[in-house]
């Protein structure tokens, strides 16, 4: 698997990221957690990133209520990957009556850290997992900082922000003197483009790293559901598809895969791998986020992993979901 450089963030990657996201749940809700991978589950998926070429896992505090990190830090003790970078995020609470809460205090950062590097044995990246409206942005780009200049982390990053949010950040850390962030993780997929219009030239023009996440849109971005088969009990679609896939599972994108179905078979490879290869070739990728379920849905990132796409066939694709 090739390998990309992760912003100004000294980091050298591999070209897709592991994302722990299902490990002891789905995502960060309370009421999908026990859903997604067992933690047995969860160290084979590790162990098949790691002989894959993977060199980055992506995680989170809240993920499986801690499950993940835990299962993550786990793994990294046991098997002591080389060059393995080592990405978390912090800000993001779920509570008991499935309600979420946002805190990116000082107080929140410096407390969550210290339980992360417990749980993790490190924290390379450290990033605030959605923005917090009742925290100034100074105090928390502050906390980040300091942490970086501890040497308690390597580099920060900013999760599910808007552009109006990433220009405040960037210019609040100017004007304060404080460590920029080097790296934005938002969702971006063929079904989901929206950061393309307004995010992504600025995060191109500043130089910073973009990691995507939901690259196959819970599964609708593969030959799964084509031909009127439907979710299966336990997929994502079935398990979280109004929790966090909300409106790709319809007809009218149904007919776009297909659609991708057409060119995949005409460069004899699968829907699911040309869907990877379109995002990780994209101009302001750096390294898409995966997170196979099975060991059979590995074959999607070793397909994108066989595949270039020039400019022709990137926009080809493209306009399929346009």
């Amino acid at each position: 698997m090739r390998t990309t450089v992760l912003g100004t963030s000294g980091f050298e990657i591999s070209e897709f990221v592991f994302g722990a996201g299902s490990i002891g749940g789905v995502g960060a809700s309370t009421s999908t957690r026990g859903l997604g991978l067992s933690a047995e589950q969860g160290l084979q998926r590790l162990d098949e990133a790691r002989e894959l070429g993977i060199t980055v896992v992506d995680t989170a505090d809240s993920y499986g209520g801690g499950e993940s990190e835990k299962i993550v830090g786990h793994w990294l003790h046991d098997r002591r990957p080389a060059d393995f970078v080592v990405s978390t995020k912090v800000g993001l609470i779920s509570k008991s009556d499935g309600s979420r809460g946002v805190d990116l205090s000082k107080e929140h950062i410096e407390r969550r850290l210290e339980q992360s590097i417990e749980r993790l044995g490190r924290v390379d990246l450290f990033l605030s997992h959605v923005p917090d409206p009742g925290t100034p942005v100074e105090e928390t780009l502050a906390a980040f900082t300091r942490a970086q200049e501890n040497g308690l982390i390597g580099a920060y990053g900013v999760s599910n922000v808007d552009r109006q949010q990433l220009e405040t950040i960037l210019s609040t850390a100017d004007k304060r003197d404080l460590h920029r962030p080097v790296l934005v993780e938002n969702r971006l997929n063929l079904l989901d483009r929206t950061d393309e219009a307004a995010l992504l030239p600025l995060v191109v023009d500043e130089g910073l790293a973009y990691t995507p996440f939901s690259p196959l849109a819970g599964g609708v971005l593969s030959e799964r559901y084509l031909d009127g088969a439907t979710p299966e009990a336990g997929s994502r679609i079935a398990v979280a598809g109004n929790m966090y896939y909300k409106g790709f599972y319809s007809p009218e994108n149904l007919e776009k895969v297909a659609a991708l179905r057409d060119l995949a078979r005409e460069r004899a490879t699968s829907v699911s791998g040309l869907a990877l290869a379109w995002l990780r070739d994209h101009p302001a990728v750096t390294a898409p986020i995966v997170a196979p379920s099975t060991s059979a849905q590995w074959d999607a990132v070793r397909d994108a992993a066989a595949i270039r796409l020039d400019a022709t066939e990137h926009a080809r694709i493209s306009d399929i979901f346009s």
